[in-house]
């Protein structure tokens, strides 16, 4: 049996791709998202969330490229000292800081819980966490992520471990820098399924999509989809619009999010899955 959760990541960022997400849903094959707590296009998004019930939502933990919903000093240990005050910018800086001990672990936990707390306080059922930049992929992160989940009765969790096959970035240099930083952390992989299992929350076996974000067409997508294993996987995407709002995040995806979007939406996407034989699902069906 093959089980697929398509996720659109980066909900509240921006209207473009607030709209682009529930586009993907409603006449694509996307069947969850994650909202940011600190997006500013939060306010948009909720209300979009409302047309489609169908829709899994849940929290996109931000840690990084972002504001805190705590106040700087109960966050003082991956925050900046500027003004206003964010979040360390950057997934080295952080990724270094995590790996070293430098980031507290009691502090994640209560951010985490007040974004999760944001959402719930909107609406918002959330099904499901991840985290912007995959930053859950370190055990400084995921343990206290973990106990924010359980104190919140939140009951799956992205497994942010990429299982893509290096024959995906053969003939695709773009893909053989960001393949090797993915492998290298795969030594975690194991630590984060005990926790989550430990933890009683429900994660999937593995990810796709995180190697090619930013690169993914028609081509790449049919790849993966023809070489997923048996299990329950998800396939992380960032469907949006490259628009004047997007113009001013900070963020390298642009015209690719659009490129996503038309895969999503593409009928011959839809009829790929079902001669494939695997099953779309969300995060609601998995928890």
């Amino acid at each position: 049996m093959r089980r697929l959760i398509i996720n659109a990541d980066d909900f509240g960022l921006t209207g473009g791709v607030n709209r682009a997400i529930v586009e993907g849903h409603q006449h694509g094959v996307v069947t969850s998202s994650t909202l940011m707590a600190n997006g500013a296009a939060f306010e948009d998004a909720v209300r979009r969330a409302e047309t489609v019930p169908r829709l899994s939502i849940g929290c996109h933990v931000v840690l990084v490229d972002g504001s805190p919903v705590l106040e700087p000093e109960q966050v003082s240990t991956f925050v900046s000292r500027t003004h206003p005050v964010r979040f360390g910018d950057g997934i080295a800086k952080f990724s270094a800081r995590a790996l070293t001990g430098r980031v507290d672990s009691d502090q994640v936990q209560a951010e985490v819980a007040a974004q999760i707390q944001k959402l719930q306080s909107a609406g918002i059922s959330v099904s499901h966490l991840d985290s912007h930049k995959h930053t859950h992929m370190f055990p400084s992160v995921f343990r206290p992520l973990l106990r924010a989940a359980q104190t919140c009765g939140v009951r799956a969790i992205r497994n942010p471990f990429e299982v893509i096959r290096i024959s995906l970035a053969v003939g695709r240099p773009a893909l053989w820098k960001r393949y090797g930083e993915v492998q290298l952390l795969r030594n975690l992989a194991s630590r984060f399924r005990k926790a989550a299992k430990e933890a009683g929350v429900m994660t999937p076996d593995g990810t796709l999509g995180i190697v090619v974000t930013g690169t993914l067409d028609e081509q790449l997508f049919r790849l993966i989809i023809e070489k997923l294993p048996e299990g329950t996987w998800e396939f992380v995407c960032h469907p949006g619009y490259s628009d004047t709002e997007l113009d001013g995040v900070r963020t390298r995806l642009r015209q690719s999010r659009e490129q996503e979007l038309k895969v999503l939406k593409s009928p011959e996407t839809r009829d790929l899955l079902a001669r494939s034989g695997i099953e779309l699902i969300s995060y609601r069906d998995l928890a």
